[in-house]
């Protein structure tokens, strides 16, 4: 790997990373007005055709029909595809009612959780940094589970452990990232166009061809999940796991900044203090990763 490529693939994760930080979090937030069951309506909607459409541009559908040729991949892709829809649904209703600060959390403790699941499920071997980092995190979630049950955050628990389980079952199949998603989205279509066509009959949606600006902005739900993630995937392949697994903390980080300091969202000394041991934790991990990736692991 030269170092332009690698630090190409850098550029991409962090753009993807920040996409997901800063401008998803905007986006949503900005379109919540329609509530959050329309708008994980419209991303599953949208994010369809947004994948029909790379998927034609990339020439990819020959690699379409392979992947639904096998029916293991059909099955575990119906199942991930709940999994993703479920991260989507929890996320938007994170952002929608003033808890993006929770969900922040989520993704704080998601790749770490991936680590745990791993040992669990396929006897990934855990090193001491990475059984440290996730003794930390048990330890944060039972801090605010004893002293303050209510503000445990339970939405970003959910956006973790369902991000977490979605990983475990792509690992069980090999398949590229976003024609894997198309499937998965393709799978949920039905289930989106079913809700959105209730939202519409008894009067609950605000999409619609009257107003042409509004309809475009929701529309951009699909490429607002999509490219960020072309981005962060052809940052892996040009960088590795390692290093792109340290860029992704932007996502939370910017969150997390942008739930406290933009939305002024409240932030308890109780929760502070379970960040505290949270960070602790990914300092562990951002260190394992660094020095697998310095010496080549």
């Amino acid at each position: 790997m030269s170092s332009s490529e690698f630090n190409k693939g850098i550029i991409f994760a962090a753009t993807g990373s920040l996409w997901w930080g800063v401008l998803g979090v905007i986006y949503f937030e900005y379109i919540s007005f329609v509530g959050h069951i329309e708008s994980v309506l419209h991303r599953a909607i949208w994010t369809s055709l947004f994948l029909v459409i790379t998927t034609s541009y990339l020439s990819k559908w020959s690699i379409f029909f392979e992947i639904i040729k096998i029916k293991k991949n059909l099955v575990t892709l119906f199942f991930s595809g709940l999994l993703i829809f479920t991260n989507w649904a929890v996320w938007i209703y994170a952002v929608s009612s003033d808890q993006i600060i929770n969900a922040s959390f989520g993704y704080f403790i998601m790749p770490i959780l991936s680590v745990f699941l791993g040992y669990i499920f396929f006897k990934e071997k855990l090193n001491v940094k990475r059984i440290v980092s996730i003794c930390f995190v048990l330890g944060s979630i039972f801090f605010l589970l004893i002293f303050n049950y209510q503000s445990l955050p339970w939405v970003g628990l959910i956006v973790a452990l369902s991000w977490g389980f979605y990983n475990l079952l792509r690992k069980k199949i090999s398949v590229d990232t976003d024609i894997g998603l198309l499937v998965e989205s393709l799978f949920m279509l039905p289930f989106a166009l079913v809700a959105f066509y209730v939202l519409t009959a008894y009067g609950l949606n605000d999409f619609n061809f009257s107003n042409i600006s509004l309809s475009f902005i929701l529309l951009l739900a699909g490429p607002m999940t999509v490219i960020p993630l072309f981005l962060y995937v052809r940052g892996v392949e040009l960088s590795g796991l390692g290093a792109t697994g340290m860029i992704f903390y932007i996502t939370p980080t910017f969150q997390f900044i942008l739930g406290y300091f933009y939305y002024n969202e409240a932030f308890s000394m109780i929760k502070l203090i379970s960040f505290i041991i949270i960070w602790f934790a990914v300092i562990v991990y951002l260190r394992d990763l660094y020095e697998n990736n310095a010496s080549g692991v």
